[in-house]
């Protein structure tokens, strides 16, 4: 086939692909009018849900920050709740208005932190619910807090398994440990000897050196002359 053949023939599908189009368009202007307003419309709500969403979180930054300010003072009460004179919001209202932010997400457990402080822990264990915790390490310690609180609420089993998802977070010769040994103590409590078993040789098998492997042997025998 020739090249100039071959240009024809691109050049007659284009043609007719085009003429396919005019023909479609001159019978269904609404629609493609319709169709082309509902996508410019639909990309700018994209473009402006991205600018609110950074707006948002750069209120909420400046927010957390004066928050921050009385929790490190241990004004828990202005921490949570702001002070109406100073015009500044505490945890509580920066969790309910951003809490789709990153550091909305943060003064929830800013939130629970406070009020385990205050040991109102009801209130606590509500915030500690809402906040999602990091991957990694950092987000060991926020789930172990979790698991504290169920304690302090009469909560064993559910602490237990909170425990143990922190030794799972970030499995590590330190943390992951500690946390297991904390379940074997909350199933300790309830009874549930195999299950604080189950812990406690872990601790032995997998991290012999850790701190809490002399403990954790002793607890084993404890446990072993129970049963």
């Amino acid at each position: 086939m020739s090249k100039l053949k071959h240009e024809e023939m691109e050049q007659d599908v284009l043609i007719e692909y085009s003429s396919r189009f005019l023909h479609f368009y001159r019978n269904n202007k609404g629609v493609v009018w319709g169709t082309g307003i509902g996508l410019v419309f639909a990309i700018g709500l994209v473009i402006g849900y991205f600018i609110y969403t950074a707006q948002q979180q750069s209120d909420a930054e400046v927010l957390l920050g004066t928050a921050e300010q009385y929790f490190m003072n241990g004004d828990y009460e202005r921490a949570l709740y702001g002070d109406d004179e100073e015009l500044t919001l505490g945890f509580v209202q920066i969790a309910n208005n951003y809490g789709r932010t990153r550091s909305g997400n943060l003064a929830n457990y800013y939130a629970a932190v406070a009020y385990y402080e205050l040991e109102q822990f009801e209130e606590a264990i509500t915030f500690m619910e809402r906040f999602n915790p990091p991957s990694g390490i950092m987000g060991v310690g926020p789930i172990s807090l979790h698991a504290v609180i169920l304690s302090e609420l009469g909560k064993h089993e559910e602490a237990a398994r909170k425990f143990i998802e922190a030794a799972r977070w970030d499995e590590n010769a330190s943390t992951t440990p500690n946390n297991l040994m904390e379940a074997a103590i909350s199933y300790e409590t309830i009874g549930e000897y195999q299950k604080a078993r189950e812990q406690l040789e872990i601790i032995l098998d997998r991290y012999p050196d850790s701190q809490v492997s002399t403990d954790a042997q002793r607890m084993k025998g404890t446990l072993a002359a129970r049963t």
